[in-house]
């Protein structure tokens, strides 16, 4: 059983009751999510019922190096939307297009977060990368990737370029919504 997220040492001691009523004593937990050094060793101090941990970014990027703490969640499997509902966090069911609209200077001005196959007049932000295993489009080359860097950075708010505090308006679309809140009465 792998827990990744709220208070790991409280999740376990819950989840290890269940699994031991349940007769699951067999049953490993394993811990991760943003783990380092000092949160492994408050874990063991109190006592855990943790009995393996997943290590990643701390054990693999210098503590004062910058570095992108990140997940894939799965939305969608053989054609049924999923979605991951735990303590203070979810995540949006099936498959996604991101649209962005610029402002009147061409910075960006806002996001919308849609289901696939709906159509907004804003600039579709995903596009498919591989398809049945293959490639669908060559990558571009550095100098490419360097000025598509150098344009997109130039076209974020002055705000979001000094990363000062700024809420930048993401929306969840409306159908979107409506599948989340679908599955969630089907789950409830």
């Amino acid at each position: 059983m792998r827990i990744d997220s709220d208070d790991l040492g409280q999740h376990a001691a819950k989840v290890r009751r269940i699994l031991d009523e349940g007769g699951l004593q067999s049953v490993k937990i394993l811990a991760s999510g943003g783990l380092d050094e000092n949160a492994l060793l408050e874990l063991s101090r109190a006592g855990a019922p943790i009995d393996s941990y997943g290590v990643g970014t701390s054990l693999t990027t210098s503590s004062d190096a910058p570095a992108l703490d990140c997940a894939y969640k799965l939305q969608e499997y053989a054609g049924t939307v999923r979605r991951k509902r735990s303590e203070g966090e979810a995540t949006w069911p099936g498959r996604k297009q991101v649209w962005r609209w610029y402002d009147e200077r061409g910075k960006f001005a806002r996001d919308l977060v849609s289901l696939v196959g709906e159509q907004h007049e804003g600039e579709p932000l995903l596009r498919p990368a591989i398809r049945g295993g293959r490639r669908l489009a060559d990558l571009p080359d550095l100098a490419a990737s360097r000025a598509h860097a150098k344009d997109q950075l130039a076209r974020l708010p002055q705000s979001l370029a000094r990363l000062e505090t700024y809420d930048y308006p993401v929306e969840i679309g409306v159908p979107l919504r409506e599948l989340a809140a679908t599955l969630d009465r089907r789950s409830g």
